[in-house]
């Protein structure tokens, strides 16, 4: 046992103080959670977007069959309260009475808090608590406490702790059971970066921690509520100085990418392959998702795309001015009036001649130079459209009366839906978006992984609780 590391009282069991990251659109199951906890550890069912079975046993495949995209919406909550009390309900059997279930829900999901309500409402005595993050999540204590379920906000600064602390937690704090501090820098997935913080300049997350710590402090929380280190945790023994730390409190960690290769873990054997490749640097920090928030993923020929596509843009106004001296003649077919400088307009016939011939106008006032073939596929991705998100920059839907955010499409995002459950279902991991925390480089140097070996859930927390 590594030294220092004690189990924490949770949900009224002794636990280890090892949490599993709960990765959203089937990347964390039941299997996965079911095995983390009944190795004793903390185990997280996805909420987002979750498998359901039919009879046999078998994934029911989430087709929409509604012509609108309001009601496409609702056959979306209805899938997804469906698989989330299914993979609860699993999970909790599997493990047998030890560790403890949590589930996981991202705050900017379509019918987050419809969702929530359903899958706590179905799953009363199963769910030790509930993890949120992506967005500002107020509402996320009322709910919980509601349902008499602890609630582990997912934060990534002091002040994002205060806000929610003074304006809803602080009402309900007897459910707050840890507070989960996710390293914007070296998360998977989504994360918490703020427009004041450098996405090239890596912070150190120790005085991040404290000075959460200190504002729980401030709050009147007791040092026996855990902070959850999240991002960039591969094994305790970097971490020593943390455990017993009486600047930190009571840490307690969380594992979201080392799940990912396990032999419970849901995911094809062909993305648990590609993770054993990769190299320092491969994992993107970038703004593509249609959230809006910064979030990390391989960087594979499908997000490569999305920074080409990017880069094949051009400003133009509606008529001459200034630099925007030249018509645009290539891209647009035979509308008028889009004004460019003399540099653009020459990179716009390059792309044109190199296939790009398709101009798409972006909410920026800007045009993106694409295939026919890419054009069709973003046009009909965003008319497929079924509200995954409370918000989409990709598709413009909202969740509010007029179903819009009043914005243009934007198509230079993607359809997150859509790749996130191809990918969790065996699609071309190379075509898809392939989530996944900066330290996954580490598969390949790791000893615990020689010779392509994958471990069961419970080696993995054994190995975890050596301090390697």
């Amino acid at each position: 046992m590594f030294k220092g590391l004690r189990p924490i009282r949770y949900a009224g069991r002794e636990v280890w103080p090892l949490v599993e990251g709960g990765k959203g659109v089937s990347a964390t199951n039941h299997m996965s959670s079911g095995a983390w906890a009944a190795a004793g550890g903390i185990g997280t069912v996805s909420a987002v977007n979750a498998d359901s079975y039919d009879p046999e046993g078998r994934i029911v495949p989430q087709v929409y069959n509604a012509l609108t995209r309001r009601d496409r919406h609702e056959e979306l909550i209805r899938y997804a309260v469906d698989g989330a009390v299914e993979q609860v309900r699993r999970a909790y059997d599997m493990a047998g009475g030890k560790g403890a279930i949590n589930i996981n829900v991202l705050w900017e999901m379509g019918g987050a808090q419809r969702v929530l309500h359903g899958v706590l409402e179905r799953t009363k005595g199963l769910v030790a608590g509930v993890t949120c993050g992506a967005g500002m999540p107020y509402k996320l204590s009322e709910i919980a406490a509601s349902y008499g379920v602890n609630y582990l906000p997912i934060i990534s600064s002091a002040r994002a702790f205060s806000a929610l602390w003074k304006r809803a937690y602080s009402k309900a704090a007897d459910w707050l059971a840890a507070v989960v501090y996710e390293d914007p820098w070296l998360a998977g997935g989504h994360n918490g970066l703020s427009n004041a913080e450098d996405p090239l300049q890596p912070q150190d997350p120790y005085p991040r921690v404290k000075a959460l710590r200190d504002a729980m402090r401030a709050g009147g929380i007791s040092d026996e509520v855990p902070i959850v280190m999240a991002g960039g945790v591969w094994n305790l023994k970097e971490w020593n100085d943390w455990i017993d730390n009486p600047e930190l409190g009571q840490i307690a960690f969380q594992f979201g990418t080392r799940p990912l290769l396990t032999q419970e873990s849901p995911i094809p054997d062909d993305w648990k392959a590609r993770l054993m490749t990769l190299e320092e640097g491969d994992v993107l920090l970038h703004r593509f998702s249609p959230t809006g928030f910064y979030s990390s993923a391989v960087r594979n020929p499908f997000l490569r795309n999305l920074e080409a596509r990017s880069h094949r843009q051009i400003a133009f106004t509606k008529e001459s001015l200034g630099d925007h001296a030249f018509e645009l003649d290539v891209g647009i077919g035979t509308k008028k009036n889009h004004w460019v400088t003399r540099g653009d307009l020459l990179h716009a016939r390059e792309w044109y001649a190199q296939g790009f011939t398709e101009a798409v106008k972006t909410p920026d006032e800007t045009l993106v130079f694409v295939t026919p073939e890419e054009k069709t596929i973003i046009r009909k991705d965003q008319a497929d459209c079924m509200g995954c998100l409370s918000q989409c920059a990709f598709s413009s839907w909202a969740d509010n009366e007029k179903n819009s955010t009043g914005r243009l499409a934007d198509p230079r995002s993607f359809c997150i839906q859509k790749t996130l459950q191809d990918i969790a279902h065996g699609g071309p991991v190379e075509e898809n978006l392939m989530f996944a925390g900066h330290a996954a480089f580490r598969f390949r140097k790791d000893p615990f992984y020689s010779n392509g070996f994958v471990p069961t859930v419970k080696q993995l927390v054994d190995r975890i609780l050596t301090g390697d």
